[in-house]
């Protein structure tokens, strides 16, 4: 399918960009970073054991046991995109075409499938604390939930620091209303009730786009994701901590080929391959909160 290029006749150096937030959930990605080299599975080491006995002054200690399993993490996500721009149409943009295309497809395409698919499949784990009902109205409905979901986490002995609290931008602006004002002063003629923590968690807005608890990844030429319509229900907020999850990447590799270098065109050629997975652990799934829609 041939590109649709707008020649420009005059240069004006600005760019109509879409506007799109950038990477979400990059704000837990772990502290060590899976190496996936020859191969596409990592192991994580996994223990149990008992707690204490009574101590016998005749036969000594109770004797226990250590079980040690590897948990196995496999990749399943192995996506990927080709497209050109001819090289006169790059000229005939000013040189803005080739570059803001590539950039412009990593911003607004690649980074919200990530996302979207992380958030869905940490929605989807038996066994984290899970609650579903009626959207959120009102701000005292959105501070309520929060609480119970911070209880829940305390009583699973979740540790509180490094929590990170995922939230609609409806929710944030409801809890904003509820439990977040700032008031101005005679010295103090700024009024800013925005937020960046909240009850010590670090607080990150999710466009409802891509906070959804099932999508559908596209195979075909169309590309992206889309919410899973039999099963997919909107996330009004999720807590998690980090060390409950892994994401892991093993290739994220654009390759570009300048039009000297493209045996089969006369065009700047992008390639993007991106291969990656996330996982909640078996013995950390009580690090993870959902609050969900019923719809």
């Amino acid at each position: 399918m041939a590109n649709s290029i707008a020649l420009i006749t005059k240069y004006i150096p600005l760019l109509d960009e879409v506007y799109k937030t950038g990477a979400l959930t990059s704000t837990i990605d772990g502290k060590t970073k899976p190496s996936f080299a020859g191969a596409n599975t990592i192991k994580i080491f996994k223990t149990s054991m008992q707690g204490l006995a009574n101590y016998s002054r005749n036969s000594g200690f109770v004797s226990g046991d250590i079980t040690a399993t590897w948990e196995t993490l496999t990749l399943a996500q192995d996506r990927g995109r080709q497209f050109q721009l001819d090289n006169m149409d790059d000229e005939e943009t000013a040189g803005l075409g080739f570059g803001t295309v590539a950039s412009e497809f990593v911003r607004t395409q690649v980074t919200p499938e990530v996302d979207a698919y992380r958030f869905a499949k940490y929605a989807g784990t038996a066994g984290i604390g899970t609650v579903a009902g009626a959207a959120l109205a009102t701000g005292a409905a959105v501070l309520a939930a929060i609480d119970n979901a911070t209880v829940s986490l305390d009583d699973a002995e979740v540790p509180s620091d490094g929590r990170v609290l995922f939230l609609t931008p409806t929710c944030y602006n409801l809890l904003k209303g509820q439990a977040a004002t700032r008031f101005a002063t005679m010295q103090d003629s700024t009024i800013n009730r925005n937020f960046n923590q909240f009850d010590n968690m670090k607080v990150v807005m999710v466009p409802q786009t891509r906070f959804y608890t099932q999508i559908d990844l596209v195979a075909g030429a169309a590309g992206g994701f889309i919410k899973n319509v039999a099963a997919g229900k909107n996330i009004n907020f999720m807590i998690i901590h980090p060390s409950a999850i892994v994401q892991a990447v093993k290739i994220n590799q654009p390759r570009v080929f300048a039009p000297k270098d493209n045996q089969t065109a006369d065009a700047w050629k992008f390639d993007l391959r991106l291969y990656h997975d996330a996982f909640v652990l078996d013995n950390k799934t009580a690090g993870i909160f959902l609050h969900k829609a019923i719809v």
